[in-house]
C-alpha cells in the first residue's frame, strides 16, 4: 500500500507545482504587458508633454518679439512728443523670470519645464499689460497735445512772403501822415495761400469797409483773427477750420496799395500786437 501511497503523493507534488508554475508563468505575461501598456503611455505622454512645450516656446518667442517692438515705439512716441523720462522710459529692460542659469534640459523636467514656462508667460503678459498701458497714456498724452498745439495762435498766416508792415504806428502809405496799424501786413505774389494760424469757426467771410475781402476767424480763450485784403475768400463763414489750413487767396482788395495780407490778432476783444504770436512756436 505503501508504494501507491507514496506515487499518488508524487504525482500530486508535480501537478501542484506545474500549476503553480502555470500561474507565474501567467503572472509574469501580465506583468509584461501592463509594463508594456504603461510605457506606450509614458511614451504617449511624453511627445505630449514636448508638443506642449515646442508650443509654450514658440508663443514666449512671440511674446518676446511683441515686446520689444511695444517698446521701440514707447521709446519714438516719447522722443517724438518730448517727454521726460520716468515713467515712459522703455529703454529700460523688461523683467523676466524663468529658467534657472543652468542647463535647462539635464535639471528640468517637462512638467517643471511647463510650470517655469507657465510662470514666464505670467511675467511676460504683465510687462505687455504694462507697456500697453503707458501706450494708452502716452497716446492720450500726444491727442492732447496734438489738440493744445491746434488751438494754440502760432506762426505766420501766409505760406509765402514777407512781413512788409509792422503793427503799431507808421507812415500811411496814402496820405503820408502818421497813423495806427493795427495789424501786421504780409506781402507776396497775388494768389498766394493764406492760412489760419489756429483752428477755430469762421464769425466772417465777405467784404469789410477798408479791410476789402477778409476772414474772420473765432479761437478758443478768447482769441479772434482777421486776415484782409484777399483775392478770394476760401473758408465758408460757420465752418471750421484747422491750423494751417487754407482760408483764402492773397490779394489787393480794399484799402491796399498791393497784394498783400493784412493780419490781426484780438484777445477778449482787444486788438493785440501779432508779433509776439507770430515768433511763437507750436506746443
Amino acid at each position: 500500500m505503501g508504494i501507491p501511497v507514496a506515487a499518488g503523493t508524487l504525482l500530486g507534488i508535480k501537478f501542484a507545482d506545474g500549476r503553480w508554475q502555470l500561474l507565474f508563468e501567467n503572472s509574469i505575461a501580465e506583468m509584461q504587458h501592463e509594463l508594456v501598456v504603461q510605457q506606450g503611455e509614458i511614451a504617449q505622454g511624453r511627445q505630449q508633454a514636448a508638443s506642449s512645450l515646442s508650443s509654450m516656446t514658440a508663443k514666449l518667442a512671440q511674446m518676446r518679439a511683441r515686446l520689444v517692438r511695444l517698446d521701440a515705439l514707447g521709446e519714438q512716441l516719447t522722443e517724438v512728443a518730448g517727454l521726460e523720462d520716468g515713467e515712459f522710459d522703455f529703454s529700460s529692460a523688461p523683467g523676466l523670470g524663468g529658467p534657472e542659469s543652468q542647463s535647462f534640459a539635464d535639471h528640468h523636467s517637462a512638467v517643471d519645464r511647463q510650470s517655469d514656462l507657465a510662470a514666464l508667460f505670467t511675467t511676460l503678459d504683465n510687462s505687455l499689460s504694462k507697456r500697453q498701458m503707458q501706450l494708452q497714456i502716452l497716446r492720450s498724452m500726444l491727442a492732447e497735445q496734438e489738440l493744445i498745439s491746434d488751438r494754440t495762435i502760432a506762426g505766420r498766416p501766409i505760406s509765402k512772403g514777407w512781413m512788409s508792415s509792422p503793427y503799431g504806428m507808421r507812415t500811411d502809405p496814402f496820405d503820408g501822415e502818421q497813423r495806427w496799424h493795427a495789424g501786421v501786413d504780409f506781402a507776396g505774389r497775388q494768389g498766394s495761400e493764406v492760412i489760419s494760424v489756429a483752428s477755430g469757426v469762421v464769425t466772417w467771410s465777405g467784404e469789410k469797409s477798408g479791410y476789402g475781402l477778409m476772414v474772420e476767424v473765432n479761437h478758443s480763450d478768447g482769441y479772434l483773427t482777421r486776415y484782409a485784403h484777399n483775392k478770394e475768400n476760401i473758408a465758408q463763414l460757420g465752418t471750421v477750420v484747422k491750423k494751417g489750413e487754407v482760408i483764402a487767396k492773397m490779394g489787393n482788395s480794399g484799402r491796399s496799395t498791393g497784394p498783400h495780407v493784412h493780419f490781426e490778432v484780438f484777445k477778449n476783444g482787444r486788438v493785440v500786437d501779432p508779433a509776439t504770436y507770430i515768433r511763437r512756436t507750436s506746443r
